[in-house]
């Protein structure tokens, strides 16, 4: 039952596996969806950081706080780039992250005989967050996924996802979660008498 409590926490819906980690931290005050290990090892494998069955035996509190020590990082960064400013200072920790070597991926035959990823070895929490560093590097320096960086519209939200969405019309980081949240609002101001009714 707690398994399926924090995958529902989980999201994986912001478009980009660095604009994922951002969304651990839950875009609205308060919220943190990668408190303990067991979250973040199953946050590496919903983010498809690592293949399913990936050992991560060594994930503990330490990798936990390195995550949201890049989360942060990643976090200024990324909602400056948004607003047009610059974060230079913090875009050369970006780029010392990223520099670091990533888990070697290989192609393996899986029982069927189809090729699936698989890791050479264990992954180390540092190749791991390079990797996320190295997601960022790439969003931030591709022109047209730079262009698809929206901000929740929520009222309360300030998460950052990709909308790639057609007409690029997407206001909310998620439709089921923010969205629903406006509508309910609206519903609400209009059966109370609100702006429109009359």
């Amino acid at each position: 039952m707690a398994a399926a409590r924090a995958s529902y926490d989980l999201r994986f819906d912001s478009g980009r596996l660095c604009l994922d980690l951002l969304a651990t931290g839950g875009g609205r005050p308060g919220e943190e969806r990668l408190g303990s290990p067991d979250q973040l090892r199953e946050w590496l494998f919903g983010a498809g950081a690592v293949p399913p069955g990936t050992p991560l035996d060594g994930v503990d509190a330490g990798w936990v706080g390195r995550f949201h020590a890049a989360r942060e990082l990643l976090q200024r960064v990324v909602h400056a780039e948004v607003d047009g400013r610059a974060a230079d200072p913090d875009l050369e920790r970006v780029n010392a992250l990223a520099a670091t070597a990533p888990p070697a991926v290989l192609a393996v035959r899986a029982g069927d005989g189809t090729l699936v990823r698989h890791l050479a070895a264990a992954p180390g929490c540092d190749a791991l967050v390079g990797q996320v560093a190295r997601d960022a590097v790439e969003l931030l320096t591709d022109p047209v996924a730079r262009g698809q960086l929206r901000r929740c519209a929520g009222e309360t939200c300030s998460l950052v996802y990709l909308d790639t969405s057609r007409g690029r019309r997407r206001r909310w980081c998620s439709s089921e979660v923010c969205g629903n949240r406006e509508r309910v609002a609206r519903h609400r101001r209009r059966a109370l008498g609100g702006p429109g009714r009359g």
